[in-house]
C-alpha cells in the first residue's frame, strides 16, 4: 500500500500546465453595461498555458476569443440624441500574468483540494469593431438613419481579478476566474464617452470555467506514491506503506518502520528489531524470563552473578569459579581428562597425567630432579653483573629443561655480598638475575614471560661475608622450576 498521491495538475513536479476553458463576457460600455448581468452575457473561449515558478507564484499566458455585440432593441441608452445605437465585435486578446497562490504551504496546503489564487497583468487586446449609429437623415423613417463605425483596435490590455482551483485527480484540475479587464480604449462600441460622462475606459468582466492539466509525470524512483522531490526516503521498497513525506509508516513512534518492526504497536530499540527492553540488557520484553532485571542473552534476560551460564534464580552454586564447568543446577561437573586424580578445574595440565603436588603436571624425572635440588647457580665477580663464561653450561641447561617441561616456568633470584650500602646490593642483585633472564630469552630463545627474576640484596648469604671465598659464594644468581 502506498501513500496518496501529492501531484495536483501543476507543481513542481509537473512544472507545465495547460487550461482550456470557456469565457462569459459582461461589458460596460457607453452603449452597454451589463456588469454582473449573466443573463446578457456574451460567450467564447480560450487556451492557456501555465508554468510553476515558486510554491507561492506561477505565470500564466491566456489566449482568449469572444464576441461582444449589442443589439438596438435591447438598448434604452439614447447615444446620439436620434436613438440607440448598436455594436459586434470580435474580440481577441494575449494575456500575460501572475498568480499569486494561497495554497503555496503557508496559508493553504501545497495539496489542498481547494487551491485559491489572485491574478494580474498585462497583454495585448485586439477588437474588430462593427458599430452602427443613429443620426438624422432626410428622407429616411422618422427622418433617422445609421451611421457604421468599422475598425479594428489593438490595444494594451490591464487585467486583474482572484480564481479558485478544484484538484479533482492527479494531473487534472477544474478552475474558475473572474478578471476586470481595461483596455487602453474607449471605442470597443464604436463610441466614445459624451462630456457627461466618466473618462474611464471601456471594461468588460471576464469569467473564466475549465479544467487544466498537468504536463508529463512526476518522477517516483521507488514507486511509493510520493515524487523523489518531496521524497525523504526515496529508496522504500516496493510496497511498504509510506507517510506523505515518503517514509516508511512508523506506528508506535520507536525509529522502526512497521515494515521491519516485530512490535509495531510497543515503541522499542533498532537493535530489538523494534520491540521493548524494560531493564535494557539486550533481551526483548517478550523473551526474558526476568523482565524487570538485567542479565545476559544467555540466561534469557535473568542475572547471573557467577557468570556460568545458570541463572540466579535456579543456581544450587552461586559461587562457581570463573571458568568452572557446571552441571544444569550450576554447580561444578567433576572431570579429569587424563584421569590423575586431580580435577580439571583444577589441574594445570589437564590433558597429561600428574600428581597431586604438582597441581596435575607430571614432574622432573629423576636425573632432572637430582640436578634441580641441588639448587644450581652461577657466581658474578665483585660489584658486577656480567656473566662469567662457566656460567653459560649451567643456563643451557636451563634452557634445556624449560623446553623439556613446557608447563614449568623459571625464577631467578639475584644476591649480593655485604660490601657496599643495603639499597646498592640490592640494584645490582636485581641486574644479576636480569643479566641470566637475558642471556636464555636473547640467546637461547627462551619466551620472556616463563622467566621471573626478583633480587634479594645481601639479605640471604649462603657463606658467611668475613673470607673473600665465602663472599665471592654470596655474589650469584639461583634457578628453580615451578608450576604457577
Amino acid at each position: 500500500m502506498v501513500a496518496p498521491s501529492e501531484t495536483i495538475a501543476q507543481s513542481a513536479d509537473r512544472p507545465w500546465g495547460l487550461s482550456i476553458y470557456a469565457n462569459a463576457i459582461q461589458a460596460r460600455t457607453n452603449i452597454r453595461n451589463d456588469i454582473w448581468d449573466m443573463s446578457n452575457s456574451s460567450w467564447g473561449g480560450g487556451l492557456g498555458i501555465n508554468r510553476f515558478l515558486s510554491p507561492s507564484f506561477d505565470v500564466a499566458l491566456q489566449l482568449n476569443y469572444f464576441n461582444m455585440k449589442q443589439d438596438a432593441n435591447n438598448v434604452t441608452y439614447n447615444v446620439t440624441g436620434f436613438g440607440p445605437g448598436r455594436f459586434d465585435n470580435e474580440v481577441g486578446t494575449a494575456n500575460l500574468g501572475l498568480k499569486l497562490k494561497l495554497n503555496n504551504g503557508k496559508i493553504l496546503s501545497e495539496t489542498a483540494f481547494l487551491q485559491p489564487y489572485l491574478i494580474g497583468g498585462i497583454g495585448a487586446h485586439y477588437a474588430s469593431v462593427e458599430a452602427y449609429l443613429p443620426v438624422p437623415a432626410a428622407g429616411s423613417p422618422g427622418g433617422v438613419g445609421e451611421t457604421k463605425y468599422d475598425e479594428g483596435q489593438l490595444r494594451m490590455n490591464y487585467f486583474g481579478g482572484a480564481g479558485i482551483g478544484f484538484k479533482i485527480t492527479e494531473g487534472i484540475s477544474l478552475f474558475a476566474q473572474t478578471t476586470l479587464n481595461y483596455p487602453t480604449t474607449n471605442m470597443l462600441d464604436g463610441v466614445s464617452n459624451p462630456a457627461s460622462e466618466d473618462e474611464l475606459n471601456d471594461r468588460y468582466l471576464q469569467h473564466q470555467f475549465g479544467l487544466t492539466f498537468g504536463l508529463g509525470k512526476a518522477t517516483d524512483t521507488d514507486g511509493d506514491g510520493v515524487s523523489d522531490r518531496r521524497d525523504k526516503c526515496p529508496d522504500t521498497p516496493a510496497g511498504v506503506q509510506v507517510d506523505k513525506t515518503g517514509c516508511p509508516l512508523d506506528g508506535d513512534g520507536d525509529g522502526v518502520p512497521d515494515y521491519q518492526d516485530k512490535c509495531p504497536t510497543e515503541a522499542g530499540t533498532a537493535a530489538l528489531e523494534g520491540c521493548p527492553d524494560k531493564d535494557g540488557d539486550g533481551v526483548r520484553d517478550s523473551e526474558d524470563e526476568c523482565p524487570d532485571q538485567a542479565g545476559p542473552v544467555a540466561t534469557r534476560g535473568c542475572p547471573d552473578a557467577d557468570g556460568d551460564g545458570v541463572a540466579d534464580k535456579n543456581d544450587t552454586c552461586p559461587n562457581t569459579p570463573a571458568g568452572t564447568r557446571v552441571d544444569a543446577s550450576g554447580c561444578p561437573v567433576v572431570v579429569d581428562r587424563d584421569n590423575d586424580g586431580v580435577n580439571d578445574d583444577v589441574d594445570r595440565c589437564p590433558d597429561v597425567a600428574g600428581t597431586a603436588a604438582n597441581m596435575g603436571c607430571p614432574g622432573l624425572d629423576v636425573e632432572d630432579s637430582t640436578y634441580m635440588a641441588r639448587v644450581p647457580k652461577i657466581e658474578f665477580e665483585f660489584n658486577r653483573a656480567v656473566l662469567k663464561r662457566t656460567s653459560y653450561p649451567t643456563l643451557d641447561r636451563m634452557s634445556t629443561m624449560l623446553s623439556k617441561y613446557p608447563h614449568y616456568n623459571l625464577r631467578i633470584s639475584g644476591h649480593a655480598d655485604h660490601i657496599g650500602s643495603n639499597e646498592y646490593n640490592q640494584e645490582l642483585s636485581v641486574r644479576r638475575a636480569d643479566a641470566a633472564k637475558s642471556y636464555l630469552t636473547n640467546t637461547k630463545g627462551v619466551a620472556s614471560d616463563r622467566i621471573i627474576t626478583e633480587g634479594f640484596g645481601e639479605e640471604r648469604p649462603v657463606a658467611p661475608n668475613t673470607t673473600n671465598a665465602g663472599r665471592a659464594r654470596n655474589r650469584r644468581a639461583e634457578f628453580r622450576l615451578f608450576i604457577q
